[in-house]
């Protein structure tokens, strides 16, 4: 009872301030509707903000159907044109398509990786990864079509992977996913007809393998 009424005087003195002149105090039950009603009136405008704002935000993600939300790879060289410059086929072409170049510096290019690569059937039958050594051979690949241009150097036939120094292999690279590499060429003695190229290759914009990687001219051997 005593807890009771301490409660009764506390809620009771906000009413009292604004109705000094009555000499009986407000009953518990009209003194709480008159405490209790404000908080919630002043709540309820940000509630209503924030649900209003998450409609929207989901309503604009669904705006967008996920097929149309990643644009193709740009093609500076297409399959045809890479065929004229690297001298490779079929089952060893590893590159598809250029997607930047600059003459005699670098060149981006990307290779699908799909499940119908010849070599994913004994690497691995259960766990189809592609092998270390053809991500690097389809980095020097790239390298090939910076060095086989015109303001660089050679034809088809005079350039050879020489080398390769500092080697990582970062993340499995599966069935699915799209390689990513660039070749950036370092060094280029053209007296010796040696070239040092540094690679990169990505997928999804992780670093899955680098290398340094040394090329020779025929002629200079």
């Amino acid at each position: 009872m005593a807890t009771t009424s301490n409660s009764v005087l506390f809620l009771s003195s906000d009413s009292l301030s604004h109705h000094h002149h009555h000499h009986q105090p407000l009953h518990l039950s009209s003194s709480r509707s008159h405490s209790v009603s404000l908080p919630p009136n002043k709540r309820s405008n940000p509630l209503t903000l924030r649900c209003s704002t998450n409609g929207d935000n989901t309503s604009s993600e669904k705006e967008t159907p996920i097929e149309l939300k990643f644009p193709a790879f740009p093609t500076v060289m297409d399959i045809n044109q890479i065929r004229e410059i690297l001298p490779h086929r079929f089952p060893f072409l590893l590159v598809d398509r250029v997607i930047e170049y600059t003459p005699g510096v670098s060149a981006v290019a990307i290779k699908n990786v799909t499940i119908n690569d010849n070599f994913f059937p004994g690497h691995f039958p259960e766990r189809p990864i592609m092998p270390g050594v053809l991500m690097i051979e389809a980095m020097a690949q790239v390298g090939g079509i910076v060095m086989l241009q015109p303001e660089v150097g050679g034809s088809q036939d005079n350039f050879f992977f020489a080398g390769i120094d500092k080697v990582r292999f970062r993340k499995p690279v599966i069935a699915g996913d799209t390689l990513v590499m660039r070749m950036t060429l370092l060094k280029f003695q053209k007296r010796f007809g040696l070239a040092k190229m540094e690679g990169k290759a990505y997928v999804g914009g992780a670093l899955v393998c680098e290398g340094e990687f040394m090329m020779v001219s025929a002629g200079s051997s």
